[in-house]
């Protein structure tokens, strides 16, 4: 649809092969669930996820876009149902070494799989990256299980029983019978309400998540045996090296991480939306924050609100990428291609892929500086300067 270059996530660069797998912890809501990519050994027989997991998705999707689902999430699963994650499902986990780890949070209107090409990319360079699919109603849809025996309020949305569940890598297979899946719609927020409060509530909820993934990640680390409700058997090795990244409302997330939660050693902030932060946020000492903007997205109040956080306790560097848009740093502008990037304006002056590596190897020198990594990521430190083509370094 709309164009005819090739329309696929490309292949990591680094020099690992990259595995992925879902990870749902505790079935209900308050749960943890993400999609973990990790380095992975080679395999013989490789099954690649598709990129939208579920069709539910789509209808979240035309949710969030106020479009009609009746048309909309056809249209979507027409454009985007085919895609697959080049990466190997299930695939065994590559443990000859402890990685370090980055907790990746979602934009608004997103879901777990919408930044594959970034994940997929830190994975093969040598990170375990959990992209968790968050449950504060900002996601265009997710799920949780619920047991028909226990005392829940209305359903938010449809409730299914998955006694069929949909066939595929990447998709939720056979769960125990007393269980059913519970769809979280994405929250609309009416003409007449203030979103502040909403917005800020969710924030805060993001980052219990974030959280709570790194709480799970190091139990299992430590050896501890979790249930996970979805089907597979993971075991896993990182470093205490842990950092936060996330775009949009994940921009903003990680901002809050750092400053909630001393475990995260520096965040990344893809074309934050600072909107939700409350005012103290600026007052207090930050582990390190990468800003990398768009050219489009960011007003001068937001340049302004970062520029906010500077102190002397405080390391932070703003970058922005010229011809880059806001969905530049998400899978969108390499999926869709010129008709529905017009129309959804998912696709910058700048080459896609072009783009998305400038993201990738600057956030890689940014976290090897403040991990302490023993790589080369440091050929790229001129990109945290502004040095480079399409870079600008915001002052």
């Amino acid at each position: 649809m709309g164009g005819v270059q090739s329309l696929e996530l490309p292949p990591a660069k680094g020099p690992h092969k990259v595995g992925c797998t879902d990870i749902m912890a505790d079935h209900t809501k308050q749960g943890s669930f993400f999609r973990l990519y990790y380095p992975c050994e080679a395999s013989g027989q490789v099954k690649h996820p598709l990129w939208i997991p579920r069709y539910e998705y789509c209808g979240g999707l035309a949710d969030y876009l106020e479009r009609s689902k009746r048309w909309c999430a056809p249209v979507l699963h027409l454009a985007f149902g085919y895609h697959e994650i080049p990466v190997g499902w299930d695939a065994p986990f590559r443990a000859a070494e402890k990685y370090p780890l980055i907790i990746f949070s979602h934009g608004l209107g997103a879901f777990r799989t919408v930044y594959s090409a970034v994940c997929i990319e830190m994975a093969s360079q040598g990170f375990v990256v959990a992209a968790v699919e968050h449950r504060d109603e900002s996601a265009c849809a997710t799920f949780f299980f619920k047991s028909p025996a226990e005392d829940l309020r209305q359903p938010i949305g449809t409730t299914t029983s998955i006694e069929h569940p949909p066939e595929g890598p990447g998709s939720p297979q056979a769960s125990p019978p007393i269980l059913e899946e519970e769809w979280l719609p994405y929250r609309k927020i009416d003409v007449a309400e203030d979103d502040f409060p909403l917005r800020n509530q969710q924030l805060h909820l993001r980052v219990e998540e974030c959280s709570r993934a790194l709480d799970l990640l190091a139990e299992i680390n430590n050896g501890m045996l979790i249930k996970n409700v979805l089907p597979g058997d993971f075991h896993l090795s990182v470093m205490k090296k842990v950092a936060v990244m996330g775009h949009s409302f994940g921009g903003s997330t990680a901002i809050l991480a750092v400053a909630k939660d001393q475990r995260f050693r520096c965040a990344v902030a893809l074309d934050s939306w600072m909107f939700p932060l409350t005012d103290d946020i600026y007052s207090s000492v930050l582990r390190p924050v990468f800003f990398v903007n768009s050219q489009k997205f960011q007003t001068d109040d937001s340049i302004n609100k970062m520029k906010r956080l500077y102190s002397t306790d405080n390391e932070i560097k703003i970058i922005t990428i010229v011809g880059s848009v806001h969905q530049s740093q998400t899978d969108f502008t390499l999926l869709t291609g010129q008709l529905l990037g017009m129309a959804f304006e998912t696709k910058g002056s700048i080459d896609p892929v072009e783009g998305l590596d400038i993201t990738n190897k600057a956030s890689l020198a940014f976290l090897q500086r403040h991990l302490g990594l023993q790589k080369d990521f440091d050929q790229w430190d001129a990109l945290l300067e502004g040095d480079g083509h399409h870079v600008i370094l915001v002052k």
